[in-house]
């Protein structure tokens, strides 16, 4: 146990740190955040992905099975989010919002750390490729609905996905691995990708501190716990029907995508309401403060959550 706690204090000890300095900057210096979103959104989130699915061994079988349960999982937390929500009372922006962090994982920065110490090889790879997946999903179904939170609905938040060239570097990727077309890893133009895309993950935690500087936390804490308990509660229990109804052949797989789906919710989403719905509001607060706030608090509450569904996948009860 206090091995596996030590594996979670590396993992998001340095993503608490990058937020703090993002936070204590916007405390002492006034800085606008939208200009580092547009760099995450166009430059680097593109070139991180192209780079990690062009050098990534990945087997056909997996990939067509870890992709049916990632938009399976995704699917079916839309429609949870959204039934939940409108229950409890939200509507637009702060549904969209919800929507968001229900969906979408940290499946980057601490799942894949986090994997690969619980399940070792197959753990990061499973997480890479989840990671790619979702990734795609973030920059279609993502931008769809955070351009919804704005009042961007229906062919107009569809088209704005196609201005998004995440995309075309996951369809660059794969045609350059089908056509033999990928250069050696030690050549400069793989090192300059790989290079570009290792900078987002700390530009994105340090917009989120950004954000959590500029939070009324107060207001925006109140509203954030129904998004916080679908995410930290509801999603594991649907990652695990989905790994159940996919069958993945390789149990140490099936358990990494749960563990996936019970990661706290991505920055990623807080980058697309900053860029596409950054002045909407609800209620007074900022739909943005409202995805900042459940980033926050899912990630504090992932130490114990993760703790406890780590030790049941690794004992194989469930899966």
């Amino acid at each position: 146990m206090a091995d596996l706690l030590g594996i979670f204090g590396s993992a998001i000890g340095p993503i608490v740190a990058i937020a703090g300095v993002g936070y204590v900057l916007a405390t002492v210096k006034e800085i606008d955040p939208e200009p580092l979103n547009t760099a995450v959104v166009y430059v680097l989130a593109p070139a991180l992905v192209f780079h990690s699915l062009a050098v990534t061994e990945l087997e056909a079988a997996t990939l067509a099975r870890v992709t049916i349960g990632i938009v399976a999982f995704t699917a079916t937390m839309w429609g949870v989010a959204e039934l939940a929500g409108r229950a409890v009372g939200e509507r637009e922006p702060a549904l969209s919002g919800l929507v968001l962090v229900a969906i979408f994982c940290n499946s980057g920065n601490l799942g894949i750390p986090v994997s690969d110490f619980a399940f070792g090889e197959v753990g990061r790879q499973t997480a890479v490729l989840f990671l790619s997946v979702q990734s795609v999903l973030m920059y279609t179904v993502g931008v769809y609905v955070a351009s919804r939170s704005s009042g961007s609905a229906g062919l107009e938040g569809v088209r704005r996905v196609f201005y998004i060239p995440l995309a075309y570097a996951v369809i660059a990727a794969l045609g350059a691995r089908a056509l033999d077309l990928v250069p050696p890893e030690d050549t400069a133009a793989m090192e300059t990708l790989q290079l570009v895309g290792d900078a987002s993950i700390p530009l994105m935690l340090l917009i989120l501190g950004i954000q959590l500087a500029r939070t009324d936390t107060a207001s925006a804490v109140s509203r954030a716990w129904p998004a916080t308990a679908l995410k930290m509660g509801i999603a594991p229990v649907v990652g695990l029907g989905v790994a159940l109804l996919v069958g993945f052949e390789n149990p140490t797989v099936a358990r990494v995508f749960v563990l996936e789906t019970a990661m706290p919710a991505a920055v990623t989403p807080l980058i697309l309401v900053i860029e596409f719905a950054g002045s909407a509001r609800t209620e007074g607060v900022l739909v943005s403060e409202y995805v900042s706030t459940c980033v926050f608090l899912t990630t504090l509450l992932a130490i114990p959550v993760l703790t406890v569904l780590i030790a049941v996948l690794q004992s194989g009860v469930v899966i």
